[in-house]
């Protein structure tokens, strides 16, 4: 089963060491498969994401840009129902070499000097998740609907922020009917 699980890991590979420096192109597409090879329950289903990965080597470091792009569907926090959102983020890592692995940095990634692949997968995932809203809304539910949602939803914490200007915004647009 694990062997397994590897394999399908290392589809995630981005092998850099045969390359010379300059700037390279890969493609993955993000489909369920890829999000069963994480334990954790995923918010959504049917992912269908393209993660474009911009990997710029130079000699003694890579410099890695990954996009994701595409749809997930999302169950509707108001009324239940399944709804696309857009799935778009994008995120830069610096990996470098030294003595293990380290992603204890902001940012950066070290790696062990024997690697000969990055694995992208992680970062893939994190992007992802990162997309997904904690308020899960479907574009279908009206204004009213989102009222009562805020009526009955516990308070910020930053009360002074009484009024939120997006908020606004729809209600001087309610208003003007």
């Amino acid at each position: 089963m694990h062997t397994h699980f590897m394999d399908k890991l290392r589809n995630y590979d981005v092998s850099f060491s045969g390359l010379k420096t300059g700037k390279y192109q890969f493609k993955f597409e993000i489909d369920k498969e890829f999000f069963q090879l994480f334990d954790t329950e995923q918010e959504f289903t049917n992912p269908k994401i393209t993660a474009d990965v911009l990997l710029d080597k130079h000699s003694t470091f890579l410099e890695f840009e990954i996009k994701v792009n595409g749809t997930a569907q999302l169950v509707c926090d108001i009324t239940n129902e399944d709804f696309d959102h857009p799935i778009e983020n994008q995120i830069k890592v610096l990996v470098k070499f030294g003595e293990e692995y380290d992603d204890s940095e902001e940012d950066v990634i070290t790696i062990p000097m024997s690697d000969h692949a990055f694995n992208i997968a992680q970062l893939i995932y994190e992007n992802v998740v990162l997309s997904i809203p904690m308020k899960k809304v479907s574009p279908n539910v009206k204004n009213e609907d989102l009222e009562i949602l805020e009526k009955f939803s516990p308070k910020e914490a930053e009360e002074e922020e009484k009024s939120d200007p997006r908020w606004d915004a729809l209600k001087n647009l309610k208003n003007k009917n």
